[in-house]
């Protein structure tokens, strides 16, 4: 499990195909290899990978083919930046939200704008993703906890402050860049409570399978008032 919280950056030292998989190199002058051995998990921006091997401040993590498909990885290239954090301790501070590291999808930059201090993006999501974002809800793009501002269908808009701008990838960011995306944790598990679905936890509520959740039968159990 992952915060959102970047602690640093690194840089893509290689990308190769391995008989159908693919091996990443990543650099990084600033990670605390201290901290880390094979095994251990990293959120190399937003996709949680397992290091494999650890050579002179370097990591690498073996990819699949279903991970690069899913997410932006396919499309770095050596020199490339990535947002890096390492997994959350138990004794951890949780500065933004519960990140599992396991994209949904791939969301575009549509626009990129000055607000005072700040920068304002907006980015589409494919149709399917639209419904789990949620004005003042969160969001994780490329590895980074992020609160939304305003949501308009497909499309929606974050407020980043200088101080994120400059610790992550963000600032290199132009109008068409696709970004890693994973929906709040919540919103999944809400949408599958909802769906229609035998509701024998729910009391004795006979086969209600084709019925589904409403709030008429959770505030008839007792669920809300």
């Amino acid at each position: 499990m992952f915060t959102g919280i970047i602690e640093v950056t690194g840089t893509v030292k290689s990308l190769q195909q391995t008989e159908g998989d693919y091996r990443l190199v990543i650099a990084s002058e600033t990670l605390n290899f201290a901290e880390i051995v094979p095994g251990d998990s990293v959120a190399v921006s937003g996709v949680c990978l397992t290091v494999t091997e650890l050579n002179n401040g370097c990591f690498s993590a073996d990819v699949s083919g279903e991970t690069m498909q899913c997410t932006n990885l396919g499309y770095l290239k050596s020199g490339d930046p990535v947002n890096l954090e390492l997994s959350l301790k138990p004794d951890s501070r949780m500065g933004g939200h519960i990140v599992s590291g396991h994209v949904d999808g791939l969301a575009t930059l549509v626009s990129r704008t000055k607000d005072g201090g700040s920068l304002l993006l907006s980015f589409s999501v494919p149709d399917e993703l639209a419904h789990y974002i949620a004005r003042k809800g969160s969001v994780c793009l490329d590895g980074i906890s992020l609160t939304v501002n305003a949501v308009d269908g497909i499309n929606f808009s974050v407020n980043i402050i200088p101080h994120t701008a400059m610790e992550t990838t963000i600032q290199n960011y132009e109008v068409g860049r696709k970004v890693n995306l994973e929906v709040d944790l919540i919103s999944r598990y809400l949408e599958r409570l909802l769906q229609k679905t035998r509701l024998s936890d729910l009391g004795n509520a006979a086969e209600t399978k084709n019925e589904g959740v409403s709030f008429d039968l959770l505030r008839a159990r007792g669920f809300i008032k």
